[in-house]
């Protein structure tokens, strides 16, 4: 997996969830809130957090947003914070900002100033979008319970050109195998038999504990 450095501005519980799985999932995370209380609250769960803000010109760039990754936007009831916010690292070349919304008309603001995507959490949960910005491994997720969940992945390289049964990938990952969607065929392989070979173009659905899909993904692809 291809750590990353990101910044969330804005620590409601949006960001909050956003921000902490980032941080399990091994990436630098810098959290930015005007209030001290909840910067004190999630000080011990990411890598950096600071009470600022962003609202005084030049905070953002004396806190490194030039240095960023990704940059994600999460404050949902200060619009004219969040579009400078998002304006200001567009400005300072970050290459991806994701910015929360409360509809559909400020989005398509936020997209004017730069925005390479915006996020109502109505739709879009702060821990399926961490994993999802979190590594091109992971294509998409959905949360089943506390403990499992089911996503869309990259096989890893040691699975091409094998099969599920030299693989033996539920004793030996710990996971289930789904789904296959295979490059060039609509029709989605259900719960692939045995003699499946993986190709490097495929989509698979996983089912299993967060950690396990983790080492999956982490693994050179």
């Amino acid at each position: 997996m291809e750590f990353k450095e990101f910044m969330i501005i804005g620590c409601g519980r949006f960001g909050r969830s956003v921000a902490v799985t980032l941080a399990e999932l091994g990436h630098e995370v810098l959290v930015i809130d005007k209030d001290e209380d909840t910067i004190n609250e999630i000080s011990t769960s990411v890598t950096h957090a600071v009470s600022a803000d962003v609202m005084i010109e030049g905070t953002l760039e004396s806190l490194g947003i030039h240095n960023m990754d990704e940059v994600i936007v999460a404050m949902g009831s200060n619009f004219e914070a969040s579009l400078m916010a998002t304006a200001v690292a567009k400005e300072n070349n970050v290459k991806t900002v994701i910015a929360k919304v409360s509809d559909k008309i400020h989005g398509r603001i936020m997209k004017k100033v730069g925005a390479d995507r915006v996020i109502i959490p109505e739709k879009d949960s702060g821990i399926r979008l961490a994993y999802n910005i979190s590594t091109s491994n992971i294509l998409d997720y959905i949360e089943v319970s506390d403990d499992f969940s089911i996503m869309e992945v990259k096989p890893p390289k040691s699975w091409i050109g094998r099969s599920l049964a030299q693989l033996d990938i539920r004793n030996n990952y710990g996971v289930t195998v789904v789904a296959v969607k295979e490059e060039d065929v609509k029709e989605i392989n259900i719960n692939p038999k045995p003699d499946y070979v993986f190709d490097q173009s495929d989509i698979v659905l996983v089912l299993g504990k967060y950690k396990k899909i983790e080492e999956i993904v982490g693994e050179e692809s």
